[in-house]
């Protein structure tokens, strides 16, 4: 078995991920870095699916309430502290496990953040008022005649995003995908083990995310989005208040529509998210793809990522279990 310097674990929100990595750490030494634009931010717990402090105390977790909601946090901040991370991690002689679901972090660390034209205010006024006047599904649409790469990608209703690719093709004339499979990727010489969990049944996932949130809410996520909005200092434009349930929940503080209504939003806003995980997953063939309710499928890879851990940390780790199930023990001696 090839050892790795990094395990990466992706997946749709409400799949299991958090569930799966636990029971890997239960077997072998991992820390975990968290992929998730949400987790960042302190505060942002029970709507982010932040784990709790004794899941933290047992596992080690980075990357986790590293910053306050008023502030930015990019991908190119997440590939650096993600490095940073791995390296700490690995001097330890330990296994960095890397879980979530914000994908533009996974995206930005295996492939690079391209050096892209400067933004132009005057390209991004006409894309605006060609959007206005046409709405961007119809844009998006004329990105799929210039860049399918990056139309397959991207949503039809995520307006930044298809304003962004659009400009870039608009001053450069490349396109944005171009750019980005020209750039050098930031985890070249590391080995990386690379799974994500996609799942067949799209109706038990939904099902699940519904669920999910409806536990969300019974543990006080409106409560926390409250103690957000009472914030004097925090934005209303915020970036960290457009995360998915926070936008929803906030906006029914700011008396749109009913709690209700507002639960809907975010079960539905949160499926969208899900399908738009699973494109990135599905246009990168890097992943290898795991079932995640299939309960033997998971127990077998956590058998193999035993293994896979011992091959990398054996040597260094008398602790390691670096046997496949059934054989003996081939750790350090005595």
């Amino acid at each position: 078995m090839t050892a790795v310097d990094a395990t990466l674990l992706a997946g749709p929100t409400a799949s299991g991920k958090s569930e799966l990595v636990l029971a890997l750490a239960a077997r072998v030494p991992i820390e975990i870095v968290s992929v998730d634009s949400s987790q960042v931010y302190r505060g942002f717990d029970i709507g982010a699916a932040k784990p709790d402090r004794a899941i933290r105390a047992r596992v080690p977790h980075h990357l986790i309430d590293i910053r306050d909601p008023q502030q930015n946090y990019s991908a190119g901040e997440f590939v650096a502290d993600a490095l940073a991370a791995i390296k700490d991690i690995r001097s330890r002689n330990r296994m960095p496990v890397l879980v979530g679901g914000t994908m533009l972090y996974f995206s930005a660390l295996v492939r690079g953040i391209a050096p892209l034209p400067t933004a132009d205010p005057q390209t991004r006024a006409q894309i605006d008022a060609r959007a206005a006047r046409l709405g961007w599904p119809a844009l998006h649409a004329e990105l799929a005649a210039i860049d399918l790469e990056a139309a397959q990608r991207i949503h039809p209703n995520d307006p930044q995003r298809i304003q962004r690719a659009l400009e870039v093709y608009a001053i450069s004339g490349r396109s944005i995908s171009d750019w980005q499979r020209a750039t050098q990727p930031p985890t070249a010489g590391l080995s990386l083990a690379r799974y994500a969990l996609v799942p067949t049944d799209r109706a038990l996932l939904q099902l699940r995310i519904a669920q999910r949130f409806e536990r969300m809410m019974v543990a006080g996520f409106l409560a926390e989005v409250e103690a957000l909005r009472a914030r004097q200092d925090l934005p209303r434009g915020a970036a960290s208040l457009r995360a998915v349930g926070y936008r929803q929940l906030m906006s029914y503080l700011e008396g749109d529509g009913s709690l209700e209504e507002a639960v809907q939003r975010a079960v539905a806003a949160s499926r969208q998210l899900a399908k738009r995980q699973l494109t990135w997953i599905n246009a990168d063939p890097g992943w290898q793809r795991l079932e995640p309710f299939d309960r033997h499928a998971l127990a077998h890879w956590v058998d193999e990522m035993v293994f896979v851990c011992g091959a990398s940390l054996c040597g260094t780790l008398g602790v390691v279990d670096c046997h496949l199930p059934g054989e003996r023990p081939r750790g350090n001696p005595g």
